[in-house]
């Protein structure tokens, strides 16, 4: 069997980019994040005049510089990825590098956000939105910090495969926040 050729044991998946096991865990994870954001708008459909007050607590201007910033760190994964298939080892992990600082600034941006709620005294059981705020929110910063491990290790142990893998997780990790930030901070 030529090395061109995908794997056929694993059906649709072995069309995609990088590991196909990595598309388990990033369907698995859609769908984690869907149940939570499911059961957000039934919350807030319960008491929308509390979740209205809370999310007028937040800074969507920081939420809106997270945003770019993450957006940004994706597209220089692409571009990474881009580089890694077209030959060029060094260029790939200077984007992914690249990359890897954006994710970092999107964690101490989140990380000053979150001391500013507790400084104002806005914790998890403050109510039933900043148990949500604070349970989604880190739940995706997990993933970052998880992405940003990724990225590290596939720019150490560069191939294409290995970029490709990478990349399709921090694109969902982009995608998760795409939709996180717009629920949280943005929708009435």
């Amino acid at each position: 069997m030529s090395r061109d050729l995908p794997n056929p044991g694993w059906g649709p998946l072995s069309a995609l980019p990088g590991n196909p096991l990595m598309w388990v865990l990033i369907l698995s994870e859609m769908l984690v994040f869907t149940a939570f954001f499911a059961l957000y708008a039934a919350q807030r459909a319960l008491d929308p005049a509390l979740f209205n007050a809370s999310q007028q607590q937040l800074d969507p201007v920081l939420g809106g510089i997270n945003t770019l910033v993450l957006l940004t760190s994706g597209l220089c994964v692409a571009f990474a990825v881009e580089a890694i298939s077209a030959k060029q080892l060094r260029r790939s992990r200077q984007w992914l590098a690249a990359a890897m600082l954006l994710g970092l600034a999107f964690c101490v941006i989140k990380s000053i956000e979150y001391a500013d709620k507790f400084a104002a005294g806005l914790m998890p059981e403050t109510n039933v939105f900043f148990g949500f705020y604070y349970g989604l929110t880190a739940f995706h910063f997990a993933h970052v910090v998880f992405g940003l491990l990724l990225l590290g290790l596939v720019s150490w142990r560069a191939s294409t495969e290995n970029i490709e893998t990478a990349a399709a997780f921090w694109h969902m990790v982009d995608l998760i926040w795409v939709l996180l930030y717009p629920l949280i901070y943005l929708l009435r």
